[in-house]
Parts: structure tokens; sequence; C-alpha cells
């Protein structure tokens, strides 16, 4: 996308001041009573789950989403490009878009810093100020964002003190695991638990590979799903905001493969904690699974393997290769639709021809939430 200056940001920057405080609060302040919010008037925008359905002000809410999940990559430490953002949710709202996934933090220590031995040393506050903007953008355009708060390549990296083995550290400890969910996820929550535009919080990205790689660590379920457990329970305390865990594949989240490990039973059996469980499920999926699983788009999520207790959508998967599937991106969403799923999100990265990505083509991903909103428009849109 084409930025056109200082001077167009600066105004971006002016017209946001207006409905930031409809989403964020800082960390312990007080809510003013006489404070109206932005969405006051209307409808409320808030997601809830009502058995395997997701519903926002009574009636049903379809996600037909994509994912977007970063510019320059950890794009909310102090440096957001906010004219990129305002034009990437202009662009998602404009076809019918009404969700996107973005990682807030993709890698490191430049937004969260840890000691080592996987103590939070420090939050970068232009985080908390960049994702003031963003969620403000999502109310502004009424997109939802589904938040990932961390990935696998936190993990990566085998020297000692290297930053993957300092995330390492953290989660093979449940101290500083807790330590880590009462510093920086309950801030989250504090800070955007009234935002209605957060459709639900994704706690970590494909932890698959945390377990299976090498330079991740080859970290157990043992640990991850502690973390996942207590994360979760943080912010069921702290807020009303969903939660889920996008599983890179189902093979660790269905009993039908290697097992659920974010089953509600196997997550509260873990943590000892009972508002340790997930709201919905999230696995990805990508055609190199083929050759070890069948694709989920001619079935329903119990058929895949999922459990059936809550709603399922399909969190990560490409628009573009239906050579592979036999099936284009919108033949996806509409199956997916037919067969009982609450929502597909394409993986979409706006990046310029020669970045690497070009290949993950927008307009296919355009042309099937175009398509979901001419079958299901009041499920596209419940709000009107």
């Amino acid at each position: 996308m084409v930025k056109t200056g200082k001077f167009l940001a600066v105004l971006l920057s002016a017209a946001l001041m207006f409905s930031l405080s409809a989403c964020s609060k800082d960390a312990g302040e007080s809510e003013d009573k006489g404070a109206t919010s932005v969405s006051e008037s209307s409808a409320s925008a808030r997601v809830t789950v009502d058995g395997t359905k997701f519903m926002v002000d009574g009636k049903e809410l379809w996600i037909n989403g994509t994912n977007t999940p970063w510019e320059k990559w950890n794009d909310f430490d102090g440096n957001m490009d906010e004219e990129f953002w305002d034009k990437t949710f202009e662009q998602l709202a404009a076809d019918n878009i009404n969700c996107t996934r973005i990682w807030i933090n993709c890698s490191g220590e430049n937004i969260i810093r840890l000691k080592t031995t996987g103590e939070v040393k420090e939050i970068a506050e232009g985080h908390w100020t960049d994702l003031d903007k963003l969620f403000a953008i999502a109310e502004k355009h009424k997109v939802y964002v589904m938040p990932t708060l961390l990935s696998f390549d936190h993990f990566k990296g085998t020297a000692k003190f290297s930053t993957g083995d300092k995330w390492r550290n953290l989660i093979m400890s449940k101290e500083m695991t807790d330590s880590f969910a009462e510093n920086y996820v309950k801030t989250f929550c504090e800070r955007y638990g009234d935002c209605e535009y957060i459709f639900g919080v994704d706690i970590m990205n494909e932890p698959d590979w945390v377990k299976e790689n090498d330079e991740c660590g080859k970290v157990g379920f043992e640990y991850l799903s502690y973390f996942f457990g207590k994360c979760a329970s943080v912010i069921h305390q702290n807020s009303d905001m969903l939660v889920t865990v996008g599983m890179g594949m189902i093979k660790y989240n269905s009993d039908k493969y290697d097992g659920n490990y974010v089953s509600d039973d196997f997550l509260k059996q873990i943590t000892g904690l009972d508002d340790a469980y997930l709201d919905f499920y999230s696995p990805h999926y990508y055609s190199w699974m083929l050759q070890s699983m069948p694709h989920p788009f001619d079935k329903t999520p119990v058929d895949f393997g999922l459990d059936g207790t809550k709603p399922a959508i399909i969190g990560e998967t490409p628009n573009d290769d239906d050579a592979q599937m036999k099936m284009t991106a919108a033949e996806k969403y509409e199956n997916c639709y037919n067969n009982g799923w609450n929502g597909v999100m394409t993986w979409m990265d706006p990046h310029d021809e020669g970045s690497g990505y070009e290949y993950y083509k927008y307009e296919l991903t355009a042309e099937a939430a175009n398509h979901m909103n001419e079958i299901a428009p009041e499920k596209v849109h419940p709000l009107g």
C-alpha cells in the first residue's frame, strides 16, 4: 500500500484520538462512568458463544475472515504505521471481511523483554499505545480483530541466553508462566477488555512447532498446555473476551490423532483452574497435510476430528491452493459454511510484488468473502 507522507499520518492520528477511549484505558485506571463510548448508542458488537455458535446482539455471526498478520513484523512496538493499518481495515470492510487475525507480537524481545530466567523484565510502553490505535481503527471500520499474543517464532534459537532460550525458560516454569500471565495478559485484559471489536484472543500461533522442532526446543505439552490454561484463566477472570489457541494441525487438537491438548478437561486438569478453557477451536490447514490427514473443507468439525463441544473455525489456510485442494477459496468458505463450521480465515499477507509473499493473492480472499456475503449477509453482518 502506498504511503502519502507524514502529513496524512498526522491527520489520521488526530482523527483516531476521538475513538481511542472506547477501546482502551490504562491498566489499573478506574472506569469513568460518565464517559460515552462511540458504540454506546448502537447494539453491542461483543461476540459471545451459545453452544456451538457465535452470537452478536442475539444474532448468529459467521466469521468471514482473513489473516493480515503483520506489515513489517513486530509492528506494535511503538512504531506502528497507522496509515497502513487504516487503509488495510478500510479495504477489508469494503470486501465484507468481518474479522482479521493479527500477530501483535511476532517474536523476540523488542516488545516483551525477558530476563535470562524467563521472567518478564519490561513491556515496551509503545506496544500499548500502538494497540490503542489498532483497536480504535478496528472499531472505526467495524472489523473484528483476533489478536495473536505469541508465536512459535518466539522459541527459535538454541544458543544459551538467546531470545528463544529465554522464552523456553519462561514456558517451562510455572512460576514464570504465572508471572507472564499476570504481567502481560492481565494488563492486556484490563486495557482492552471493553473493546467490543476484539473477537477473541489467540494465545499462541502454531505451538505444534514448539513441540516438534529442534530449533524451538521440542517443549512438551505438559508445559505448553499449562501456559494456555493459565493465560485462558486470566483472560476469563479479567474480561469477557473469548479465547482460543491457533493450533497448526488437527493432530494435537483431536483424540482422533495424538490427543486434544487444549480440551477443557486437559487444561483444567493440568492447571487445577476451573476457568482454564478455550471458548472456540481454530485449527489451521495447509495442503501439505494431505499426506497424513484429510482436509476439512468437505467435513463437519466433528468429522474432521474436533469434539463438537464449541464453535470451530479454520483459523489459517491459504487462499491459492485450489490445484491441490481441488476447490477455490470461495468454495472453501461456502463448503465450510454448509458443513457447520463457524468461519474461515485465509492467510493474506499484503506485501508488494517481490516480497516473497505475493503468492497469497488478496483478490482471492476478497472474492471468497464477497461470495459469502451474498449467501449469508445476515450472518456476515449481524448488526446490519
